[in-house]
């Protein structure tokens, strides 16, 4: 139970419980105009500090505000297993930080000692050790945690949580909601929990089938049609490039034997430059051969004669002597032309002997290269195998990412029929649990409205959540929602209290009074007030003095009740004692 809500300044009204029905009243002051509400008194800030206090976060929190933020908050409350109170304290300019007036952690090797006894945790450490002392939660358990929980058992306006009896705030999830209320409720909250993860799995599906019909992001995963076409291509240039590999021999000497090849190549090039020159050359001599002949010279003294020339001896010797000349110079040249065309003749036969050899060179170097080649290339080819196996393998991720992504929805069916009748299948067995929750429910609901009211808690498996529906049959105005929320409180924490799965108190804002009929008014005050006595629980309630007048009308005494201070929406009666900006509007 939670005993005292204090603070190091003194102007802050500390606020003192006991165990039972606990009202904290504001009131209007003579001096307080017709415009003038409760508002700024502070009912609502009591809340904000119990959850700040309990572990909530700092974002966003009253006590980090800039006038609040140097003062140090104080909740003393029994804890499990401890024959004294326990305090704890936290301010708003350290907010990650919770002290502790003792060591209850168990985990003492993580924690600081201060001012003796005093301990100092993390938050998370302080929301380990609530979720664990006051809820029964140790190690893993996903899906459900004491923050959300206790959001239950203390809802809040800033969060929007009397909007619907089954979330503690607007947005929600339904699965995340349901896996916590059957973990209060006592049902298989691990079972439930699936539909949570159901819905992750879901939800990252859809973010992936709008990838998958983005022109860009589409490119990351495909269609498995593409991805089969591309898979098929990529297999069989791996499988060419390993029958390479297989088949490859690395040659001793390999760059040797290249070099010597590219000589024998530009040797045979050569040669072919050099027989095509003597074979030109030869063609002219053996042309200038042709050329080299006698000359025709019996005609000249029939030629003379017919003249009337007669050629004398000494002539004749004279002509004789040069026609002996002349056949020598052509029997010189002739000799000299047959020697070069011989010599030319020579050097071709020897250039096509050398280029045959060199031919038979050539190809033993070919055939030697071809069947092989150096460490280098079979490196290099080894390197291209592994990059083009390593294409291949991430085009079957792909593809499988592709199947996974297209067969998911059907997988997502089925998996939400199969966990429905698992749920389904769990709630017939845990018809005790079941059966204790919606009697419990009924019985509440009827002290508010009478016998006669159909009054009673809807639980079924649902497709997307375990579905859960507190009903009371009325029309659907703001109060009777309103009551639907309480009976469905007190039974959630009546029910984690009786079976050890939760703490021994119940905290309401006076929003969930607002628009409620004043009989209903009183008899959920006298319903909560016996309720806690007979469970030996704790129920917290802030009220204003006319919604608490109207429920004595109704024959509610208060009285026994009412806790101190009584606040008031004056400048210093309100819980903080002095005035500040919040959010836009004074605060106390």
């Amino acid at each position: 139970m939670l005993r005292r809500l204090s603070a190091d300044d003194a102007r802050f009204k500390t606020v003192d419980f006991s165990p039972g029905l606990n009202l904290l009243v504001a009131d209007t002051t003579s001096s307080s105009a017709e415009t003038d509400s409760r508002n700024s008194a502070g009912k609502s800030s009591v809340i904000e500090l119990v959850h700040f206090l309990l572990g909530a976060k700092s974002s966003g929190s009253l006590a980090t505000n800039r006038a609040l933020r140097h003062i140090t908050f104080s909740l003393t409350m029994d804890w499990p297993w401890q024959d004294d109170p326990l305090e704890v304290r936290r301010r708003g300019d350290s907010p990650k930080v919770v002290s502790l007036s003792r060591d209850v952690s168990g985990v003492s090797a993580d924690t600081l000692f201060t001012d003796g006894q005093d301990v100092e945790l993390s938050v998370e450490q302080w929301n380990r050790v609530i979720e664990r002392d006051l809820f029964e939660l140790d190690g893993d358990h996903p899906g459900v945690s004491g923050r959300t929980l206790l959001s239950f058992l203390i809802r809040r306006v800033s969060a929007h949580g009397f909007n619907e009896p089954t979330r503690t705030f607007s947005r929600q999830p339904a699965a995340e909601a349901s896996s916590n209320l059957a973990y209060l409720l006592g049902l298989d909250w691990q079972l439930v929990n699936g539909y949570r993860e159901l819905n992750a799995r879901k939800a990252t599906r859809d973010q992936l089938r709008k990838a998958v019909n983005d022109p860009v992001w589409g490119r990351i995963v495909g269609s498995t049609a593409d991805l089969r076409g591309q898979i098929t291509l990529a297999e069989a240039q791996v499988e060419r490039l390993r029958a390479q590999v297989a088949a490859f021999q690395v040659v001793p000497e390999y760059e040797r034997l290249k070099e010597r090849a590219d000589q024998v190549s530009r040797r045979i090039k050569q040669l072919a430059q050099d027989d095509v020159i003597d074979q030109h050359n030869l063609e002219e001599l053996q042309g200038a051969v042709t050329e080299t002949t006698d000359v025709e010279v019996s005609y000249l003294e029939p030629a003379y004669r017919e003249l009337g020339v007669i050629l004398n001896d000494q002539v004749r010797r004279r002509f004789d002597d040069v026609k002996a000349f002349h056949h020598s110079v052509v029997r010189n040249r002739r000799r000299f032309l047959d020697e070069e065309i011989q010599e030319l003749t020579d050097r071709l036969a020897a250039r096509r002997q050398e280029r045959a050899d060199l031919g038979e060179d050539q190809a033993r170097l070919l055939r030697e290269l071809a069947e092989g080649g150096a460490l280098e290339a079979l490196t290099a080819l080894q390197t291209a195998l592994g990059r083009e196996e390593a294409a291949l393998g991430a085009l079957r991720h792909r593809f499988d990412a592709a199947q996974a992504l297209e067969a998911s929805a059907r997988q997502i069916t089925a998996k939400s029929v199969e966990l429905q009748q698992a749920v389904d299948l769990d709630l017939r067995e845990r018809r005790q649990q079941t059966d204790e929750a919606i009697l419990l429910f009924s019985r509440y609901a009827q002290r508010l409205y009478g016998e006669g009211r159909e009054a009673y808690l809807a639980i079924e498996a649902g497709r997307t959540s375990l579905n859960i529906t507190p009903r009371i049959d009325a029309d659907d105005s703001r109060g009777i929602n309103n009551m639907v929320i309480f009976c469905f409180d007190l039974t959630l924490a009546v029910l984690a209290h009786r079976h050890e799965r939760g703490p021994d108190f119940l905290i309401h804002d006076s929003h969930l009074y607002d628009g409620v009929d004043e009989r209903q008014v009183a008899r959920a005050l006298a319903l909560a007030a016996e309720v806690t006595e007979e469970e030996h629980m704790q129920y917290i309630v802030t009220l204003n003095t006319d919604t608490l007048s109207t429920a004595a009308q109704r024959g509610f005494n208060p009285e026994p009740h009412i806790r101190s201070p009584r606040l008031t929406d004056d400048e210093e009666g309100g819980l903080f004692g002095f005035r500040f900006k919040a959010t836009g509007k004074a605060k106390a």
